[in-house]
This record gives C-alpha cells, structure tokens and sequence, in this order.
C-alpha cells in the first residue's frame, strides 16, 4: 500500500486532491498538514511514501525545504501541486529534488496521472509548463549593443537610473530612452521583469568573456534568511510570493505572532525581519523589542497600514531600524530593503 501525505493551507483543496487521487489502486492518504512546521512533524512521524505539496504554505521555506525534505527522506517521491507557474520558480523547485510538478487548474484526471507517474518512478511536468520550459530553452539570444549589455549588467547590479548616469557617464534622461528600447527588446514593461528575464537567459551577455554577474537571490542565501511576521496569512503569503519571485533561493519564513517569531529566530540566525505593527491581539512593537533582545543581529523593519509618528518613535526606539507604510510595500521597495540587509 502507497502512503501519501498531502501539504496544502488550504483544508478544501487537501479534500479536492484526496478526493481527486482516492480511484488509484493501493494508494491511501495518510495524513495532512497546512504549515511547513507540521509537515516534517508528519514525515517523521507517518514516513510516507509520496508526498503532495503546495509550496506556499506558512512557515516553509520552498527551495531550503524541499532540499531539507528530500535529504532525510531520500526514497520518497515528491509531487509539487501549485498555482503557481513561474519558470524560475518550477525549475529551482526542480533542482531542489521535486519528481514532478503539476498546475491546479489542470483537470483532476491529469492529477491522477501525475501521481501515477510519479510513484512509477518517471518525472512529470504538467504540459502547460512543458512549453513554457521547452520554448526557454529554445529562446535564441538577443543581438545586444555593448552599451545595451552595460545597462542590463547595471539594472543586475541593483542601480537606479542616477546611478547607471554616474557609472555609465550618460544623462539621467538618456539612460532612460535607452531603458525604455531596451524593455520594447526584451518584451518586458519594468526593471523587476528585466531583471527577471536576465536570470531566464543565460546567453544574453553573449561571449563568455562577459563579465561575471552575482546572483542576487544567491548573494542573499548566503546571507541567512528572513522571517514575515503578520497575523493576516493572505499578506503574509502575498509578501512571500513577491519575494520568491525577485528572489528564487531565497530562505522565507513567516509566523502569525511574537511566540512564533521567536522560536524561528532562535532556530538560526536571519539577517532581515518585517514585522507588522499589529498582530492581532499583539503589539508588534513589543515583537521588535522581543526578536532585538533574542537576535541583535537581525534588521528589523516594521510596517502598518496605519502610519503613525508615535509608533515610529517607539518603534525606532525598540530596535526597528525602518517603519513603512504598507501601501508603499512593493515589489521595488522590498527589493530595497533585502537589498539593503545583504550587504
């Protein structure tokens, strides 16, 4: 008899997966679990032969703890089930030790087969995301400039469009024409994506003589991790997911309240933690002062979707060294922000 345990936040789409696998020969569902701290409880404690995932579960890092996951638990076939379908993200999830990747919004049949595939011992990748790899690898290299390729390797580099002027000699107002063709080239509308497609194309800076670029998120790996602290698990899921993208290696955890928090810090050192001003019933002022005594040399940086100058001033005065608005929490922003901590 196959066992299979199913990882997924959300208890109607574990019943829609339970429900959807439930006509395969000798397999039966063990167990369930909606969090990254439950999860290796179960695996310890159910030892299943299969196991079904969402990926962007609470308090689970995806790339670290696949790679964690498929260490201990070498035999064990894993099967990635996400909405999720970025490019980057599949293949990191991949690397890490995943035996197949499937979309939700395929048909529950094809569910079944994967499952099948997977305990056969075969790889599966779901045929929406077959083409979208296969045509990756089959994208010719652009023809670059010298100058188009500077830019790109400026925009990797984490530079604004003042600092391309300053290292390139040019205008502000030219390194922003030349942006501008450039994004029409790739068949991006932002820097973010620009960025992104970079990290898509190895072969676009052309010669190997090209100079050598430093991943961002590898950089960041290197530097530990981050934690989200927010009560709302929606927000929470949403920042990791903005995060993950920017970010593939990145180490995200994420807790509910200042107990959770803590116990995550004390498990290792992190190098950059967001904390929200409200936490339910909690303060999360007195979380910042709680995870500043227990990790000095965590950056801690609160948010609030109701700036006030007090809680600034307490805030600062707790060990937090930024607050921001949570309106102005984006993409660019908390780029800025890891950027920042990494250093």
């Amino acid at each position: 008899m196959t066992r299979v345990l199913l990882a997924d936040d959300h208890a109607v789409v574990r019943a829609g997966i339970a429900n959807a696998i439930s006509g395969i020969p000798d397999l039966v569902v063990v167990g369930e679990v909606g969090d990254g701290l439950a999860l290796f409880i179960a695996l310890q404690r159910l030892q299943p032969d299969c196991l079904l995932i969402d990926v962007t579960m609470p308090s689970f890092e995806p790339i670290g703890d696949i790679g964690r996951a498929r260490e201990i638990y070498p035999q064990m076939k894993i099967l990635v089930v996400s909405a999720y379908d970025d490019d980057i993200y599949v293949q990191g999830l991949l690397a890490a030790g995943v035996n197949g990747y499937h979309l939700k919004d395929q048909p529950l049949g094809d569910l079944r087969l994967a499952v099948q595939r997977v305990l056969a011992g075969e790889r599966w990748i779901c045929s929406p995301l077959v083409d979208k790899l296969v045509r990756l690898r089959d994208a010719a290299p652009l023809t670059l400039t010298d100058r188009q390729r500077e830019l790109l390797l400026c925009l990797r580099e984490g530079l604004d469009n003042l600092g391309i002027a300053r290292r390139t000699g040019l205008s502000v107002k030219t390194v922003e024409n030349h942006l501008t063709r450039l994004y029409r080239q790739l068949g991006v509308q932002s820097r973010l994506e620009a960025v992104s497609y970079i990290h898509q194309h190895a072969g676009i800076f052309g010669a190997a003589s090209a100079p050598p670029i430093t991943r961002d998120e590898d950089r960041f790996q290197t530097r530990q991790s981050l934690l989200i602290v927010d009560d709302n698990l929606r927000y929470r899921t949403q920042l990791r997911r903005m995060i993950s993208k920017a970010y593939p290696a990145a180490m995200i955890f994420d807790a509910g309240d200042t107990q959770e928090a803590l116990r995550i810090v004390r498990g290792g050192p992190l190098r950059l933690a967001l904390v929200d001003v409200v936490l339910g019933e909690e303060n999360g002022i007195d979380c910042v002062r709680v995870l500043h005594s227990a990790a000095p040399a965590t950056r801690l940086v609160l948010f609030s979707a109701y700036p006030d100058r007090e809680f600034h001033r307490q805030g600062l005065a707790a060990g937090a060294v930024a607050f921001l608005d949570k309106k102005d929490v984006d993409a660019a922003a908390l780029r800025e922000l890891i950027d920042d901590a990494t250093v």
